[in-house]
């Protein structure tokens, strides 16, 4: 199992090489969007949310955020490492955060939750390749990580797959 320090230093060493193969693929923005994305869900996203990690030390004054989740989901777990579903637990995680975050602060003219869902929703249609750019490089650094840690699955598909 790599260390946060392995993690960091190769998520910072693929994120170029990954950026600028997916610009290659799509386009240049969607290559800066990926290696970005990339970045992100290996130092901020990172499927060591669940711990006292280095990806939950910088998240600073706001790592309390992640307590709830920390509690709730297990390390190593399907639902914090596991492939396609951690990312996807961790997005919606923080999608609600937002939601509660506009909620509080719409008395200051921030649209409300359904509003920024719609604008979102509207965004993802106008520009799907972005969005599939975000969304591998956010994926392929949890794939980075997994790789790292020695087994790209998580702990209860291990002992599913010994029996």
């Amino acid at each position: 199992m790599a260390s946060g320090r392995d993690h960091d230093k190769a998520t910072r060493l693929w994120s170029l090489p990954f950026g600028l193969i997916l610009g290659l693929l799509l386009n240049p923005a969607n290559g800066l969007i990926g290696g970005f994305a990339f970045a992100i869900g290996g130092l901020w996203l990172s499927p060591d949310l669940d711990t006292q990690s280095r990806a939950l030390k910088r998240w600073g004054i706001l790592k309390t955020l992640w307590w709830p989740y920390r509690k709730l989901i297990p390390h190593r777990s399907v639902f914090s490492h596991g492939p396609l579903i951690g990312t996807a637990i961790r997005l919606a995680y923080l999608m609600i955060w937002c939601s509660l975050m506009l909620l509080i602060l719409q008395p200051l003219g921030l649209p409300t939750p359904l509003n920024m869902a719609q604008t979102l929703i509207e965004l993802l249609k106008r520009e799907p390749q972005a969005a599939w750019a975000l969304l591998l490089g956010l994926e392929a650094s949890v794939w980075l990580h997994l790789i790292q840690d020695g087994d790209p699955l998580p702990v209860e598909w291990q002992r599913w797959r010994h029996r």
